[in-house]
């Protein structure tokens, strides 16, 4: 089995790209699998990183305007298609896979072209520029969210896979994460995270419960990420919390154990990129959601609002996010034990934790 996989730009496309490699080489000893990228891209870091061979090509995202860079932009994917095909004929792949953003564009309408069998994975509920071209040529469309079929043409294409989440995610011990966070079992978390940079606007609202945590029965753990941490430090000293590793509120920038927060979290609250809501679903989390307002295409609302229809989280839009609606909304859901068992449900019924299988079947029906 040789499989050629494409996307980059963000973790969000690169990500479950190596998901189903991983998943790929535990089902089949022999498989050869090689990613196709930009060197610019944050793919040309992790791909090699992971012990995977990258193989470059010109591309850049299409501006939405006529300029210049358009023009740019046109020819550099011109090139790009031709170095996919010299690519194509090098590695004589039996499928490429294609995960989201621009640079998977190329590749997988070489192969499509070439008649080698493809398949794109959208993770998101609104599907992103690149994917809605390539959904007419291709073989196969794997979808995360039922919401995006209706932008994705032909229904017989598709097949709800589920995005893939590190498989360690549902491999924790409760007990132990609950130890090595230095959290008592006794008491609801709440979880608070908005990325590796942080969100700003989250943090600043986020502050305003500490009072209410302090004098309560609740545990928060705010991960601010690197950008916030030291405002955010110096609002809770302020506040007389100067133990930020311990206690009812514990305050880190960055959190590597993050399936041990997931596994011993009540509530999440977070920003609503298609890999985070794939991992608080899998482990069946309410969440308020704070959906990132610049976000391509505002794809990130429509993901945060797909789980509010179905009873999985509730939605605060960033321009209406303050302390007090946060903790307005956080109080209506953490004391209420049956909205938040109910919310959980919801949350769980939509979790797809054998996302990788399902797509791996899916490209190993294609190649047969």
């Amino acid at each position: 089995m040789r499989i050629l996989i494409s996307g980059g730009g963000t973790g969000g496309h690169i990500y479950p790209g190596l998901a189903i490699a991983k998943t790929v080489e535990q089902k089949n000893n022999n498989a050869k699998i090689a990613f196709v990228g930009t060197e610019q891209g944050l793919e040309a870091d992790i791909i090699p990183k992971e012990g995977y061979q990258l193989k470059t090509i010109q591309v850049q995202g299409l501006p939405r305007k006529i300029s210049v860079e358009l023009v740019r932009a046109i020819f550099k994917s011109v090139i790009g298609l031709f170095e996919a095909k010299l690519i194509l004929n090098d590695f004589k792949p039996d499928i490429v896979v294609g995960t989201g953003g621009y640079v998977c564009g190329p590749i997988v309408l070489a192969a499509a072209l070439s008649n080698i069998p493809t398949v794109i994975h959208e993770q998101n509920a609104y599907p992103g520029l690149t994917n809605r071209l390539l959904a007419k040529i291709v073989d196969k469309i794997a979808l995360s969210n039922l919401d995006a079929k209706g932008y994705l043409g032909d229904s017989d294409k598709v097949v709800l896979t589920g995005n893939p989440i590190r498989p360690e995610i549902l491999e924790q011990n409760r007990v132990k994460a609950f130890k090595e966070l230095g959290l008592n079992p006794k008491k609801k978390v709440i979880l608070v995270f908005g990325g590796s940079r942080g969100a700003k606007s989250i943090n600043q609202a986020v502050v305003k419960l500490y009072r209410q945590i302090k004098g309560s029965d609740l545990q928060l753990l705010h991960i601010t990420g690197k950008d916030g941490f030291k405002e955010v430090k110096k609002e809770a000293q302020e506040l007389g919390i100067n133990s930020l590793k311990g206690g009812q509120i514990i305050i880190k920038p960055y959190l590597y154990n993050m399936e041990a927060a997931l596994n011993v979290a009540d509530l999440v609250i977070s920003r609503a990129g298609a890999t985070g809501l794939a991992e608080i679903t899998a482990c069946g989390i309410p969440a308020i959601l704070i959906p990132y307002p610049y976000a391509a295409e505002n794809h990130q609302e429509h993901n945060a609002r797909s789980l509010e229809r179905m009873n999985a989280a509730k939605v605060i839009l960033d321009r209406e996010l303050a302390g007090e609606r946060l903790a307005k909304v956080v109080n209506e859901l953490i004391f209420d034990e049956q909205k938040l068992n109910e919310m959980a449900r919801a949350s769980k019924e939509l979790g797809q934790p054998n996302a990788a299988d399902n797509l791996v079947a899916l490209i190993q029906d294609l190649i047969s």
